[in-house]
Order: structure tokens, then sequence, then C-alpha cells
């Protein structure tokens, strides 16, 4: 009766590490007030997969900002300007390299694969001196032993940490990577050393890149690091997890004939053709830990038909070599569905959360050892059939209008460079025009207004008095720093999706759902269940009375259709991009009626588009063309004169820049600022660009405030690959979870470089 889970969510039930965190930073807690929060969390969670009855439990999976980063502080790969001078990395390196200080800014932050999670990319180059720097693995894995648990301690994989990785500032971008492999074995193998003599028994190397398009030379680097690990492995069963998609039939190759690999870890829910995979040929001497149980989604588990899979690998494997598992790590879904007491009946019935996927996992685990819980599978197959057959799920008008657009295009009638002559005209902005992402610093005080208003202690008009003074205040510190381009600031929205499905049909919301996107920041994805439509107007009260207190143009704030969809947990039973049509038309509604109450600029952000591009590139085209098709229909109806803005966050955009051109926005507004600038390198290479765009001057997920004369280089840089005509200046993303301390100096900062260039610009004429 085995069982496994990948990984597990590191928060706490209660967010109780990002308050931990976030009091440790604000200097309100010290650094063992901090600890002592990790240790109760990891104690707990270590307790509750053994009470489970979970058998190989992973260690070293907790992390106070993300597992990459700590990888990078075990092989001691810190950069320079941290000035890190050997010994045990402590907080006092570590946090500065995830989120930077007044004196240095932070590393890099990109997307984990195609999830909403964040990880710090390591920084590497030829004089990069790796060293066994951080002990936190071997520690953890001490730490769950000494409470009477043996777990599986957990690594990033060493080719996938470098994969993950970028060449440092100042060495050449085509420098390889993965030439670092014999520097950076030698840490793995004092590692590996350390927890054998500590008593371990298993190891996990998370390899997730090995479901990406690898080249020969990558999958060779497999074989050769691996090779290279087999004497310090030996002794040890060795687990090699991958997750996210399918495994491409060469690298299951490489990876099935790795000599000194006990075990493999497959996804099983999104990567659907890895049981073909395995059917042709797994080899017999190797554990198989099938990843059947969804890490991704928040639906309760299929439990007949895992079952079915699992006996049918069962025949292929042999009954002592398979494992029943999680698809990936549990850290992408919310923690416990115990906590929900609010949430529909109904509706939870059909949910499992981190907590009941262990007892999923347990369930089918114990059933493939011939012990099946009769009264858990009836009560599974019934949830199932209640959501398969309940009314609320389906909306006939929705369906046939949603149907309706899959054979036909969407696009506004004239060509970008004539719409932004007609919008220049009615706006009448100054060169290098600034304007902020959407959202400003959301306060303590802010917060507790619209909590008391969710729960009836302030009336409507208390509330909307308050909210009505927030904006106000908002729009003259605006006016007053002279921005061009303004917002209102959005201090009613919990959440860029959360608010708009709140006004949706056909979703769920929970009170603890939440779920890591980096470091202390999460999430509460709403759940779409059900066919989705627009009731009523959403924005159109708060951004008309936004506009009446100022002259300048405000722009009207609107989450896009495939940020919604990438930002919530899906339903299954429909096709993604039906779901997304399905929003797409609810927000071509609120965009034409946000037109019709005299909002000339509309900002449809499309954070999350890069995100759900597959990792495959035999599946990207198809996404692209339902996701570009998506956003297009939201504003295919409005008049020449109406400005229509998107925003992207972190990413690499290099790859999809002619889809990005393909959504036929106005402006573009898009993270730059601490991916080192890699968009403009697009620009360098001779892609044209006719639209406006703003690629962020300043990084907002840092404390740390740029001088104007930083900001005016950075602006430089951008002017010489675009044209002065379209360039926007703004920061990289909302201002929400910044301070009023920070937002201020920096805005103010960034107008008078704007300034400064125009003059410059003027003087030159």
């Amino acid at each position: 009766m085995a069982s496994h889970v990948v990984g597990y969510p590191r928060m706490g039930p209660k967010r109780e590490l990002k308050f931990a965190l976030e009091s440790f930073w604000d200097g309100k807690s010290n650094s063992e007030d901090l600890e002592k929060v990790a240790a109760d969390l990891r104690s707990s969670i270590w307790k509750q997969m053994a009470d489970a009855g979970i058998k190989y439990i992973p260690s070293n999976t907790f992390s106070y900002y993300d597992q990459v980063l700590d990888t990078t502080a075990m092989l001691g790969a810190v950069p320079p300007r941290y000035g890190w001078n050997g010994g045990e990395i402590g907080f006092d390196v570590y946090f500065p390299m995830a989120r930077g200080n007044a004196s240095v800014p932070a590393m890099e932050m990109t997307k984990w694969f195609d999830t909403n999670y964040h990880y710090i990319v390591p920084e590497l180059g030829p004089d990069v001196k790796f060293s066994y720097a951080s002990h936190k693995a071997v520690s953890e894995y001490k730490e769950a032993k000494s409470l009477g648990i043996d777990t599986v301690p957990v690594l990033v994989g060493p080719v996938s940490f470098l994969l993950l990785s970028k060449a440092a500032k100042g060495v050449e971008k085509s420098f390889p990577l993965l030439s670092l492999i014999e520097k950076i074995l030698p840490v793995y193998k004092e590692v590996i050393a350390e927890l054998k003599a500590a008593g371990a028994n298993w190891i996990q190397f998370d390899e997730p890149t090995l479901v990406k398009d690898l080249d020969s030379h990558q999958l060779q680097a497999f074989s050769h690091a691996y090779s290279e690990l087999e004497s310090s492995l030996s002794g040890l069963n060795v687990l090699i997890e991958t997750y996210f998609a399918d495994v491409p039939a060469e690298a299951f190759k490489t990876v099935t004939s790795l000599k000194c690999v006990t075990a493999l870890g497959f996804d099983l829910v999104r990567g659907s053709k890895n049981l073909d995979l395995i059917k042709s040929g797994f080899p017999s001497e190797k554990y198989l830990f099938a990843g059947v149980v969804d890490g991704r989604n928040i639906w309760a588990n299929d439990l007949a038909s895992s079952l079915s899979t699992l006996q049918a690998l069962e025949n292929l494997v042999g009954k002592d070599k398979l494992v029943v598992s999680t698809s990936c790590s549990l850290l992408h879904t919310a923690v416990d569905l115990v906590n929900e007491t609010k949430l529909d009946e109904e509706i939870k019935s059909w949910l499992a959360f981190a907590a009941q996927k262990l007892v999923e996992v347990n369930a089918l685990a114990k059933a493939l050892a011939g012990q099946k819980d009769e009264a858990v599978f009836s009560a599974n197959a019934a949830a199932r059939t209640s959501r398969k057959s309940s009314p609320r799920v389906t909306n006939g008008a929705v369906q046939k209008a949603a149907a309706a657009l899959k054979g036909s295009d969407h696009r506004r009638a004239t060509t970008v460079s004539a719409r932004l002559e007609a919008q220049q005209k009615k706006l009448s902005l100054p060169a290098l025009p600034t304007t902020t992402i959407g959202s400003f610093p959301q306060t303590l005080e802010l917060r507790k207004v619209r909590r008391e208003y969710k729960a009836n202690k302030i009336s409507e008009e208390d509330y909307v008095k308050y909210i009505t003074e927030e904006i106000s205040r908002v729009v003259k510190l605006q006016e007053d720093l002279d921005i061009d381009v303004l917002v209102h600031g959005e201090p009613e929205r919990n959440d860029m999706v959360e608010y708009f499905g709140e006004q949706l049909s056909g979703f769920a919301f929970t009170a603890n759902g939440w779920v890591q996107s980096y470091g202390s920041r999460c999430v509460k994805p709403p759940i779409i269940y059900g066919d989705v439509s627009r009731p009523k107007p959403m924005t159109v009260f708060w951004s008309s009375r936004a506009q009446s207190m100022s002259k300048r143009p405000m722009k009207g704030m609107l989450t896009g259709p495939v940020t919604i969809l990438n930002w919530s947990f899906v339903r299954d039973d429909q096709l993604r991009f039906e779901t997304c049509y399905q929003i797409a038309l609810a927000i071509k509604d609120e965009v034409e009626d946000l037109e019709k109450a005299g909002i000339n600029v509309i900002q449809i952000d499309e954070a999350a588009l890069r995100e759900g591009l597959p990792l495959r590139k035999s599946e990207e085209a198809f996404y692209l063309n339902w996701a570009v098709h998506s956003f297009r229909i939201t504003n295919c109806g409005v008049q020449d004169t109406t400005q229509i803005h998107t925003h992207m966050c972190y990413s690499n955009f290099n790859d999809i820049i002619h889809s990005i051109i393909d959504m036929d926005a106005d402006v573009i507004t898009i993270e730059n600022s601490r991916s080192d600038e890699k968009l403009l390198s697009v620009f360098r290479e001779g892609v044209k660009y006719g639209a406006g765009i703003g690629p962020g001057v300043y990084d907002i997920h840092s404390p740390r405030i740029p001088s104007t004369e930083e900001i005016a280089d950075r602006i430089s840089k951008m002017l010489a690959v675009l044209d002065t005509n379209i360039l926007w200046v703004n920061p990289d993303c909302g201002l929400k979870t910044r301070k009023y301390t920070e937002v201020k100096p920096a805005l103010s900062n960034m107008v008078a470089a704007a300034k400064l260039l125009r003059d410059q610009l003027a003087s030159t004429k």
C-alpha cells in the first residue's frame, strides 16, 4: 500500500507563514519568531501526511520564499552585489536576493512553467564559485526524523536548476549554462552524503524540465549528471519526479535508462500521453510513481476512473512497483476544505483541496491493495453525479453564444496607426505619456472597510462614501504628481480576478482558498464551476465617478478573459477555450458599457497570457490562436477614439511577440525592469511594433525606490530601440502591495525622468 505526495503548500491553512514573513520584514518580529512559525508549520504538515497514511512524505518542500532560490543558496551561487563572504547563508542574504533592499535590486523573478507561481531566477556565469552554503535540506530531514517521521528529501535536480537559470549580468547571453554541471555536482554530492549519514533511504530530484522540448545536448546532460552522481547515490533509493505535461519520447527514453534511478514520477493528469509511453516500455526494475491525483486543480478526483488506470498500470509494472501519487506538488492548490464554512454545500461536495487530496491518494492506494473503502468511493461517485446533472452548471444561451465565436474572427475595423491618430486628437497627450498600471496601495484601513461592508457591519452609503473619498485622494495624488493618464486606484477591489468573478455567474468563492504566488504573496483563485455570463455592469459606477473628478483621461480597469481563466480554478468538464470565450463575451459587454459612460481609455489586463502557453511547442499555436482571439472579442466593437490598453506580467515575451502584436491593442504595458530588459532585445532584432508600448521603468515587487537618473537611463535605453511617439512611461505592475512611502517618491522620480527626456528630445529637434 504505497502512497506519495510530490510536495505540499507552505503558507499554512490560515496563511500563517505569510503573516510571519511580513511581520519579520517590517521589523515587528525577529528571526526566532519567524523560524518558530515555520517549524510549527512543517511539523503539522508532516504529521498530517503521516496521519493520512502517506508512505513517502516529502521534506525540504517548505521554503521561506522559493525552492529554486533555496537551491541557489544551497549551491552558494550568490551574486556579488549581495556582499556574501561565505558561511551558511542566512536571512540577511537570502531575503535581499528575493526582494532587494534600499541598496541592491532583487534577482529576476519569472513564472514557474505554466503556473501562477513565481521563482527566483539563478544568475550564473563561468566565474561563479559554488560551495555548500545552505544545509536546509539535511536539517529539515533531521527535524522530521526527530518527530518520528522518515521523509523523502526533495531537491531541485541539477540539470533543471541550470536550465532554469540565466546568464549573470556581464556574461554573454549565449553562455552555455549546462557547462557548469561539473561545478555544481560536487555540492550535490556533499548534500547526498549528509542525507545518507542522517539516515535517509530515499531522495527525490525534481526534474520538471524533462517535459519540455529538449535537444540531444540537453538530454545528454541528464545522462551525464546522474552517471556522475551514481556512486554517491549508492545505497539510496532515487526518485526523479516530472510534472505539468507529457515527457517527450526521447526524454522518456533518457530518464528510464538512468542506472542510479530507482523510481520515476509522471503526471498522469496533464500528461495524457505519459500513459502510452509507460505502456510502450517501462523498465521492470524501477518503481512507477503514478500522478493520478490532480495537484493543479480543486475538483474531487474521479476515484473509480483513477483506480481503473492504476489497475492497468499494476498489470504492466507489478503490484510492488506501483506508488499512487499526486500529479505535481500540491503547492498549486488551496490548503484545506475544512476551513470553508460558508461555501455552498453542493459545490463544496465537488471539491478537494490539498488536505482532501491526501485522503484521495491514500484511498486509491488502499483500494489498489485490496482494502477499498466502499463508503469513500460511493460518496465520491455521488458527488460526481451531482455535479454532472446540476442545472446550475449549464446555461443554454451562453453555450450558444460562445459556440458561434469558434469559426469567426473579431477585430477592430481600422489599423492601429489610424486609431492612435484619432485617439491623440481626442486625448492630447504629451510625448512619453506617463501612467500607472492600475492599483494603488491597499492600506490596512481600506481592507478593514471592505471586510466590514462584506460582513454588513457598515451601510452601503458609508461604504460608497469611504471608497469615493479614497478614489478622490488617489486622483489628487496623481494630479499633484502630474501623471498624464490616471487610474482610480481600485480601492473597491480585493483581487484583479476575484473582483470580477464575484460579479459574474458561474463562479464560486472561498474564504481561505489561498495559493502562494511568490514570497508572501497569496491569491485566492475563484472556482469556475458553470457557464459564465455578466448579469449587470461591474465597474462602470466607480470608473464614471473617478472620471468626474478630473479632466485628465481616466482608465477604465478590467481583467481580460485569458487572465481570469488562467488565474482561476477552471472547470474540467469542458475545453478551456470554450470557457474563455464565455468570459470574453462578458468582458465585451463591460467594455461597451464603459465606452457609453464616457470612459475613453480602457485597460484590459492580460497579465497571464504568456503563463498559459503550453510547455510543448507543438501545442502553442492552438493556444495562442484562441487566447488572442478571446482578447480581441472583448474590444472589437469600440470606436477608433477609445484607446484600448493591456498589461502583461513577468515572463519572457520575445517568443510570442507576434501574437502580442496580433492582439491589436492600442497600448501595451509590460514587465521589463526585473527581467534584465530582455523585452527590448526583441525590438533590437528588428521586430517592428506600431502600437503604443510601456516597458516598465521600475520594479514594484521590491521596496527599493529608483532615482530619477536611473529611470531616465532606462527610458533612454528604450528610446534607442522604440520610436518616441509610441513609448509610454510606467511602473512594471500595479502598486497594490507597496506602501505610499515607497509609491510617492518612486512615481515622482518616474514623472521627473519622463519630463527630463521630453526636454532632451525637444532640444534636439
